[in-house]
């Protein structure tokens, strides 16, 4: 009942100075909106590329010519573009040295902006098509839904089949069953032998629109020059997941021959480092919008000294009765002092809605996730209280200690 009382009066004192209180928490608001919105548009971004980098299968790895992410400047791609292409063979040779101590191994080829056709049916020109072992599937997370994947044997000959995804399934077969039909990619005819599951959306772009083929029947088609492949490797388990990662490097600087002083001419990346490397892009960001919330939140501090100490002044009679009908030091000091926290905590309200929700609005924009960044909702809260406990020191320290005698005179 006291702290409801001492809560009470400092809301009282605010309502009764409703101009002075609001110019006072503006700093407030500006400060942990500034850190919320940022923070959150930050976290809804992270969801989104973790859900759209997550397509690799747990404990998997990518090894392959070109980095995942870069942030050089112009010219830098020229040193990626001069490596060695990573073949089939120096697949084939990887996966003698390190397959009996893997889950499973693939090997893919992509070729992006492919139109397929069945019948009078056609989709757009941005369909991806990928050769791949069948290794890759597993490693992709990529499940069948209808039908077969193609085999081991069906690799070996070079067999033209095809296993369609959910995309290319409805533009092509809204009213027939795809299992036995034969599209028609680049003028090359293929059959139909199964259909993925769908794989869903991130950042607004579907993970469906792709098909698989045997990637022999792919080099067939499309050549073997000039097109680098990726390797994917899952472990047993996240115990020999990093020791994996070491022995496929290792192994893959013996195969193209890299030297002990040479760096590697090749990229490995799994869900977890490129996520690393997105952390890292991001944190000055961050570190920029702390820095902008940390002044608006000291110039904010700074005037809730002010006005703790204006209302010290205007209430000093007032202290001097409560003082002369028994009023102690402590009761005076946690009086002001919570009204100091009160009038941060509720600008910080404010500030954490208004951040949340600007957060939410930009995000959406760029088609990621909503959410709300729960531990840096926390954090504004308590620095809130922080602040209020750090300027309402002082102001209150000095009500507790007015002579109570002196304030009873005082006009």
């Amino acid at each position: 009942m006291y702290i409801i009382e001492i809560i009470s009066i400092a809301l009282n004192s605010l309502r009764a100075n409703k101009l002075r209180s609001s110019l006072t928490i503006l700093g407030i608001v500006v400060g942990i909106f500034s850190i919320i919105a940022i923070s959150t548009v930050i976290e809804m971004l992270q969801v989104s590329i973790e859900e759209g980098v997550s397509s690799l299968g747990k404990n998997t790895f990518q090894i392959q010519k070109w980095p995942a992410m870069h942030s050089g400047g112009p010219g830098s791609w020229e040193k990626f573009r001069n490596r060695k292409d990573i073949t089939l063979d120096d697949y084939e040779r990887l996966e003698k040295m390190i397959s009996a101590e893997v889950a499973s191994m693939g090997a893919e080829q992509w070729k992006g902006a492919r139109r397929f056709k069945y019948r009078n049916k056609e989709t757009n020109p941005n369909v991806s098509l990928c050769g791949c072992t069948i290794g890759a599937f597993p490693n992709n997370k990529w499940i069948p839904d209808e039908g077969r994947l193609f085999t081991d044997r069906d690799t070996k000959r070079a067999e033209r089949y095809i296993v369609l995804g959910a995309d290319v399934v409805k533009t092509l077969f809204e009213y027939v069953d795809p299992v036995g039909q034969e599209v028609w990619v680049d003028g090359h005819k293929l059959k139909v032998i199964g259909i993925l599951e769908s794989q869903g959306e991130a950042f607004g772009q579907t993970h469906d629109n792709f098909a698989c083929i045997p990637i022999t029947t792919y080099q067939s088609l499309y050549g073997k020059r000039g097109r680098s492949i990726n390797i994917t490797v899952m472990s047993h388990d996240r115990a020999s997941y990093d020791n994996v990662i070491e022995k496929a490097r290792g192994a893959m600087r013996l195969i193209r021959k890299v030297s002990p002083m040479e760096e590697d001419d090749f990229d490995i990346f799994s869900n977890q480092s490129l996520l690393t490397r997105i952390n890292e892009m991001t944190a000055g960001v961050r570190i920029g919008s702390l820095i902008i919330a940390a002044i608006a939140l000291l110039a904010a501090g700074v005037g809730i000294m002010n006005i703790m100490l204006v209302s010290v002044t205007e209430r000093t009679r007032e202290i001097g009765i409560r003082k002369a009908i028994g009023a102690k030091k402590y009761n005076v000091l946690m009086q002001f002092l919570t009204e100091a926290i009160v009038l941060c905590l509720f600008g910080g309200l404010i500030g954490i809605f208004l951040g949340v929700a600007v957060g939410n609005m930009v995000g959406s924009l760029m088609s990621a996730a909503a959410t709300i960044p729960v531990l840096w909702v926390l954090i504004g809260v308590g620095l809130c209280v922080m602040i209020g406990v750090v300027f309402g020191t002082y102001p209150a320290y000095k009500a507790a200690n007015l002579d109570p005698i002196e304030a009873l005179r005082y006009e």
